[in-house]
């Protein structure tokens, strides 16, 4: 069951993210999409931002570093930029596979992953909306536990 949102500006896109972190679990899989500057790093930075319950975390975007990780209480997050990566395999070096086990892991650039994407996640397209700051947000999810979670959210996004 897919659902799309229709987003205003960027506090919409952070509203988004900070409902979606209330139902995160070890194990989650947050594969974002969308051309430059569409706003995958803001909806990131917003998700662990309310999962740490703390606005000011301090969440530096991972495009150099390829990854950074937040050890949250109730459980860590795993913040992967996989923008300058060629080959699925180089993701391994990252021990991304770790993340998928033990953490959530956000996900900029998925389609790096190849292969390796997980059978169960989550894929949220960004895209241009009818004004320069509106975003049209698709949730897409591929797994039974994103389904039942989408299923379950009540309200508008």
């Amino acid at each position: 069951m897919e659902k799309t949102v229709d987003i205003a500006n960027q506090d919409g896109t952070e509203a988004l993210a900070a409902k979606l972190a209330t139902m995160a679990q070890a194990g989650d899989v947050i594969l974002l999409h969308g051309t430059l500057g569409m706003g995958k790093s803001a909806f990131c930075r917003a998700y662990i931002r309310a999962l740490a319950g703390n606005p000011d975390e301090e969440v530096p975007s991972p495009t150099f570093t390829l990854v950074q990780i937040y050890e949250l209480d109730p459980l860590p997050v795993w913040h992967f930029d996989l923008y300058r990566l060629s080959d699925p395999e180089e993701t391994l070096e990252l021990d991304i596979e770790d993340a998928f086990h033990d953490a959530v892991s956000l996900i900029e650039w998925p389609d790096r992953l190849g292969y390796l994407t997980p059978k169960d996640h989550l894929d949220i397209h960004i895209e241009p909306g009818p004004t320069h700051d509106a975003r049209r947000i698709r949730l897409s999810p591929s797994g039974a536990g994103w389904q039942a979670r989408l299923a379950k959210m009540a309200g508008p996004l």
